[in-house]
């Protein structure tokens, strides 16, 4: 009685395992789970089944029967296979089928009749696919379609997209540089993802049609400042925009003010260098912002974002990788840490005159306008410094004011203002009679900025055993790398510590990135246990990086880290400079040595051949011709031809163009033999070889 009770409640309630097929999961009522079947069929299931997924199977193509006797089907997952197209009517028997999902396929086109009889699809997932091209009339029969995904394909251009009902269209990775407003009929879209199709410009009429559009991503083009479209009054419900990674360099406070619900924004990546003050306050309602990867200028312009991020509780999104890029300073340091005076803000001082003495008028100074005050005015000088008190006090006529004099002078500086907070650390600028700018430093600072900090005076140093017993509780509760060495291209570490915590970790994983420049993804090494000291090499110069450690293959999560900032690059001045007049009258000199030098040794190279022609001629006028057969195999000269056996030879001069040769006259007898020993360099022949094997090495 039990069993029969228990076959009807499953018969009633589910797919009966008999009828699940080999190698599928049928655990839920009416879902079968067909994954990884390595198989090319779709796999035949009980007609009851209303959810089919046979994801990452090997399927390359459907037939138009393999679906037609599950009528009731309401999801069907086909994603990461291999179908490299849809046959027509493939599902035309799927009248009731709500969600389709064909992502991570091969597929190549959509045509008229690849999704026809799907009346009541709501959800369709074409994503990451190879799609390039979709006929005209491909999605006439999706009325009531709410979703679309046609990401990452290869489209250059779209068909009319009429979906009276659509929420969300996903259109990016593509390759369409434009869209008309006739490619979009889709009055009630929320959601609109344009991101890295090659857009450099957004159609007003376009986003002026999507009145309820809620989110908006134009992340990854070629913007290179905010579309007008974005100004529309159309886009006051628009709660989550993206502008990430376009080329916009600069926002205007009245670029967004449109946009009053906006909760979510990403500016990351758009090579901004500050916000004007007020930027956001046309968004009361924001909570997360993004504006990683930007070359922040921290200086006193900006030092209102900190204080707004905490004031407003406003979520910033990536704060590791959101920090400074100037001055030096403040480079790598994370924006939403740093406090007021850290951004070298100029101190504000008012000083209040006194009444004349008896009847003496006060001089009259000349002021400004009332609407420059704030842009124009050039602060008084700070108290001098140390090392300036001598040459102050040794110039009589220096009081303890600037010089300042005629109402000449003020023209003048208006005209040569000082850059804006171009003095750090609470310095003033001011320019001297040359038109210079010079930064008065406060005490404790110096260079040409008062970029320099002096460090305070030394602590006294503890005892000996004071210092051991401090650097043995240091080291207890220390549990972090740290850089040993740093020099403009490389970072010591030293991992002892982290290795003693660890003894039985397998290896390390280190994550080091630069936080100073554009590019900060993380750089990923393994190095066995037995490197407790390991440098960090082809770094870039005069740059913060971010190096953390983690026992390898335990965890993803980060481990300790440490910062450190490589010193800047050595430059080598060059031994002349080209624009001095020294350097020019010397090169000028060498190129006229050189061209002397030059027709010497052609002059003298003519007077030889010359001279050796002469020469020549002269012997040949009192030797005859010469003759082969004179010459016997010892090389001596046969003097057959001399009156009796004798023959006075001219000696010719020594020739300074060759060689010297061995004396060429002996004395015996009263006659004189010439020796002319054959030389293998002065006569050359045809079996002239070389006196040694060539090598092979």
């Amino acid at each position: 009685m039990l069993l029969s009770i228990a076959f009807f409640l499953l018969a009633a309630g589910g797919v009966l395992s008999s009828d699940c097929p080999e190698f599928c999961s049928c655990n839920s009522p009416h879902s079968v789970f067909c994954s990884n079947r390595r198989s090319s069929t779709v796999p035949t299931v009980p007609i009851s089944t209303r959810h089919l997924y046979i994801f990452q199977n090997d399927i390359v193509t459907l037939a138009q029967d393999d679906f037609k006797d599950i009528t009731e089907l309401l999801s069907l997952d086909m994603s990461q296979n291999k179908l490299a197209e849809i046959p027509d009517r493939a599902f035309e028997s799927l009248s009731r089928l709500k969600n389709l999902d064909l992502s991570a396929n091969r597929i190549t086109r959509i045509s008229k009749d690849s999704f026809s009889g799907l009346i009541q699809l709501e959800r369709l997932y074409l994503h990451g696919n190879l799609i390039n091209y979709i006929q005209w009339e491909a999605f006439e029969d999706l009325e009531m379609l709410l979703e679309l995904k046609l990401q990452g394909n290869h489209l250059t251009s779209l068909p009319s997209l009429i979906f009276p009902r659509l929420l969300l269209l996903d259109l990016s990775h593509n390759k369409i540089p434009t869209l008309e407003p006739s490619d979009l009929h889709t009055p009630h879209l929320e959601a609109l993802k344009l991101s890295s199709l090659g857009l450099s410009s957004v159609d007003e009429d376009l986003i002026a049609s999507l009145r309820n559009l809620h989110e908006l991503d134009l992340s990854m083009n070629k913007l290179t400042k905010v579309p007008q479209a974005l100004k529309q009054e159309s886009l006051k419900g628009l709660t989550k925009l993206n502008l990430a990674t376009n080329p916009l360099f600069k926002l205007n406070a009245s670029d967004l003010q449109q946009l009053v619900a906006l909760q979510e924004l990403d500016l990351s990546g758009i090579n901004l260098q500050g916000f004007p003050e007020g930027f956001f306050e046309s968004f009361p309602k924001l909570s997360q912002l993004s504006v990683a990867e930007n070359p922040f200028n921290c200086l006193c312009p900006l030092a209102w974002f900190p204080v707004w991020l905490k004031e407003k509780g406003v979520n910033l999104k990536r704060p590791e990788e959101t920090r400074c890029h100037f001055p030096l300073v403040n480079a790598g340091k994370k924006l939403s840490a740093l406090e007021h005076k850290d951004f070298a803000c100029p101190l504000t001082t008012t000083k209040s005159t006194g009444s004349p003495v008896e009847n003496t008028p006060a001089p009259q100074i000349p002021t400004t306008p009332s609407k420059t005050t704030h842009t124009n005015a050039i602060p008084p000088p700070p108290p001098p410094s140390d090392e300036t008190f001598t040459s102050i006090t040794d110039n009589p006529t220096f009081g303890s004011e600037p010089p300042f004099s005629t109402s000449a002078t003020v023209v003048e500086n208006e005209s040569h203002l000082c850059p804006q907070n171009i003095c750090l650390n609470g310095g003033t600028c001011f320019f001297d009679p040359n038109t210079q700018f010079t930064c008065l430093c406060l005490s404790g600072t110096a260079g040409q900025y008062c970029e320099i900090v002096r460090k305070s005076p030394e602590v006294p140093q503890p005892s000996a055993t004071e210092a051991l017993v401090v650097t043995s509780v240091m080291n207890d509760k220390l549990d972090a790398i740290s850089s040993r060495e740093v020099t403009s291209t490389s970072i010591l570490l030293d991992l002892h510590r982290f290795i003693e915590t660890r003894p039985n970790i397998r290896g390390i994983r280190l994550t080091y990135r630069n936080l100073s420049g554009p590019d900060r993804r993380p750089m990923i090494l393994s190095l066995p246990t037995y490197y407790p000291e390991y440098t960090l090499r082809g770094l870039k110069p005069n740059c913060t990086y971010s190096v953390c450690a983690s026992p390898l293959g335990e965890s993803e999560e980060m481990g300790p880290c440490t910062e450190a900032r490589t010193s800047p690059a050595i430059t080598v001045e060059p031994l002349l400079n080209p624009e001095n007049p020294m350097t020019k009258t010397l090169i000028a000199a060498h190129v006229v040595l050189a061209v002397v030098l030059a027709l010497a040794l052609v002059a003298g190279t003519i007077i030889c051949v010359k001279k050796r022609r002469q020469e020549n001629a002269g012997t040949e006028s009192e030797l005859g011709s010469a003759d082969p057969e004179a010459m016997d195999m010892n090389g001596k000269v046969c003097l057959e031809n001399g009156v009796k056996g004798t023959l006075l030879l001219k000696q010719p001069e020594a020739d300074r163009c060759q060689t010297p040769q061995p004396p060429s006259l002996l004395q015996q007898n009263g006659s004189l033999d010439h020796e002319a020993p054959l030389m293998k360099g002065h006569c050359p022949s045809n079996n002239n070889l070389a006196p040694l094997k060539p090598s092979y090495f």
